[in-house]
């Protein structure tokens, strides 16, 4: 199990930075550190399925041993003992026998486990980080491996601190805890200063919600800038899903925010000031994006997008447009003043939130264009000669124009594009070179990137006419 190589991953990590010898096993490190931090008291840190730490055991076992803990321990070594191994004491494998609801991970070759690969898989899934949608991630990495190490302790500090807290939640508070120490407020000689992670309700109880996967692969984007990494992506639960081996394409997740500082790079630009996962949202969830093959830039597909553009371009597509709000609210017959303040500064708050969503919709088209920055220029251009046509002297007020200029927004294909353009050109000869610049550029575009160059004329029309 995978588990266990990462638990064994860590062991050697471990030895090497408190110059122990190659003999210290995964069982001394269960007994001397994880035993004592996880599982010494009645609020435990991690759960196994089924394991003896899960059952109740006897009272004449908690007399002998001196505590309920103690006695699941010692429960928990005598199943390793017996060589028997399952998903309760082997964290990540399957069942005991074919009547178990994981049983497909039974096998019938002649594996040899031995006590060693068992109790580095507690260390492992210890070290696995878990995001929304349920699943887990395990990374290989040194400097991840040993961070979320160091945010066991502080884990068990902040249960024994927040009252009612659910326990068993070390997966879901590594996700939030690697956000953290890889983010910019992270400050080692004081690691909890602007740690603001905050607790929820979730069916009745006071627990630590799963954190978004994107702020996961944000985050690793901000530590590895260049290079893709490699994660194993899986869930335990009474039946064992495994999504396998993703690639992480880190460079491509950070070229989309220094993409978006370099489109839009005011000071005061609340997504700059904020940062990526604070303001994104994504299309996928963590399960679809893995499908992918690969989470790079198409799995970060802005949510709501699709809405946007043409519809029949892709799936939900819905073709509506892009509404800004009016900012410019006007006093009402006998309102007072503080209410009308408070209509303005909501009508602002409104309008900068569309802002912002717009500003990323574009960012992530751009994105998925190669980072041809030409084609946006080209697409306000675009934008622009359909709005000088509807308005032009000839045409003004005319509703033949309007559907004219409409069509155009509304292709479906390359083909139905340039048909459109060409009516449009015999009514509007002020716009021919525009039409033709555009015309000898898309016709160069991959068809399955040509909705995505249509939705940016779109936006930009929409934007054009806010103003």
């Amino acid at each position: 199990m995978y588990t266990s190589y990462i638990g064994q991953k860590f062991l050697k990590i471990y030895r090497q930075r408190n110059n122990l010898s190659e003999d210290y096993t995964a069982y001394q490190f269960f007994t001397e550190e994880m035993f004592p931090l996880f599982f010494n008291d009645d609020m435990h840190l991690m759960h196994v399925g089924n394991s003896p730490f899960f059952q109740k055991p006897t009272k004449l076992a908690v007399e002998t041993h001196g505590s309920k803990s103690k006695a699941q321990f010692f429960n928990l070594k005598n199943k390793i003992k017996e060589g028997i191994p399952s998903g309760s004491i082997f964290v990540g494998y399957g069942a005991e026998n074919m009547e178990a609801t994981s049983s497909g991970q039974i096998s019938s070759l002649p594996l040899t486990i031995n006590e060693e690969e068992i109790y580095a898989s507690w260390i492992g899934q210890a070290l696995a980080i878990g995001v929304s949608g349920g699943l887990a991630i395990l990374i290989p990495k040194e400097k991840i491996l040993w961070s979320l190490y160091e945010g066991w302790s502080i884990y068990k500090k902040y249960l024994s601190q927040t009252p009612n807290l659910k326990d068993k939640q070390i997966e879901t508070w590594n996700g939030h805890w690697l956000n953290h120490v890889f983010g910019k407020n992270y400050y080692p000689d004081n690691p909890l200063a602007m740690f603001n992670m905050t607790t929820e309700v979730i069916q009745g109880n006071l627990a630590i919600p799963t954190i978004a996967w994107l702020n996961i692969i944000v985050s690793l984007s901000k530590k590895y800038p260049n290079q893709i990494l490699t994660g194993y992506v899986y869930n335990l639960a009474q039946t064992n899903t495994t999504l396998g081996f993703i690639n992480f394409d880190l460079p491509k997740v950070k070229s989309l925010s220094q993409l978006k500082s370099e489109l839009f790079p005011s000071a005061n630009d609340r997504f700059n000031r904020k940062g990526l996962e604070l303001v994104y949202s994504t299309f996928y969830n963590f399960k679809t994006a893995c499908k992918l093959g690969v989470i790079g830039l198409k799995a970060l597909e802005p949510k709501n997008l699709r809405d946007y553009m043409p519809e029949g371009t892709s799936l939900y597509t819905k073709g509506k447009n892009y509404k800004f709000s009016n900012t410019n609210i006007q006093i009402k017959k006998n309102e007072e003043a503080s209410a009308f303040e408070l209509r303005q500064s909501k009508a602002k708050e409104k309008y900068k939130n569309e802002l912002v969503n717009f500003q990323l919709f574009k960012t992530w088209i751009i994105a998925m264009l190669n980072n041809k920055k030409e084609l946006n220029t080209l697409a306000v251009k675009v934008a622009q000669t359909l709005i000088d046509f509807e308005e032009s002297e000839n045409n003004r007020g005319k509703t033949s124009q309007i559907r004219m200029s409409e069509s155009v927004k509304s292709a479906k294909s390359l083909r139905a594009f340039i048909e459109e353009l060409t009516e449009v050109m015999k009514k509007y000869k002020d716009g021919a070179q525009t039409f033709k610049e555009v015309k000898d550029t898309v016709i160069e575009l991959p068809s399955d990137l040509f909705p995505l160059f249509i939705t940016l004329v779109r936006f930009e029309y929409q934007f054009k006419k806010s103003i």
